[in-house]
């Protein structure tokens, strides 16, 4: 008796740490009784009342827990046009102008420490054949492999670069000039 009551406890326990999350539980043998309910297979659902029509399979072994994966909402969800504390979206323009004029900063600070990044990757890379170390000598294979990194780490440098200039200029220009807002 004790250990039903403590499976009942812990059913009872997860239950409501599940209803906290928000999911939901589609099947769960009682707790108020203490014989195992039989549990019935019908297609893909599994329940304690089999269907009449005789087509449900009774589970041998323990309980079955079915857990549905989360819903997804619709429109009627949140609306865009209202934030968390329930006031409008809109931003005045002094605002706006303020953000627009961080995230320049911010953008030129990346853009500046990428183009940092990209020049010392070419000093390195030597137009094609960067210098052996020492054990690269004995070892080809690890050379060619260095060399393969750089190339790789050369090209997504030189995209980080096009992207953040790409970024720059959509703030319009402002942000190629540099005068400020």
């Amino acid at each position: 008796m004790t250990s039903s009551l403590r499976h009942c406890y812990l059913m009872t326990r997860v239950i409501r740490e599940a209803l906290l999350l928000g999911v939901c539980l589609a099947v769960w043998p009682a707790c108020a009784t203490s014989e195992p309910q039989r549990i019935y297979r019908c297609g893909n659902a599994y329940t304690n009342q089999p269907d009449p029509a005789g087509n449900c399979k009774p589970l041998a072994g323990g309980s079955v827990t079915v857990i549905e994966g989360t819903r997804v909402q619709g429109p009627q969800a949140v609306s865009p046009a209202v934030n968390a504390s329930g006031g409008s979206a809109k931003v005045d323009s002094t605002e706006q102008r303020q953000r627009d004029a961080q995230a320049q900063t911010v953008l030129q600070a990346e853009l500046q420490k990428a183009q940092r990044q990209y020049a010392e990757l070419l000093r390195e890379w030597h137009n094609g054949e960067p210098e052996r170390r020492a054990d690269e000598y004995r070892q080809p294979q690890k050379y060619q492999d260095r060399v393969a990194q750089l190339r790789a780490a050369l090209q997504r440098a030189e995209a980080d670069v096009a992207g953040l200039q790409r970024e720059l200029s959509r703030l319009g220009p402002q942000a190629n000039t540099g005068a400020k807002p």
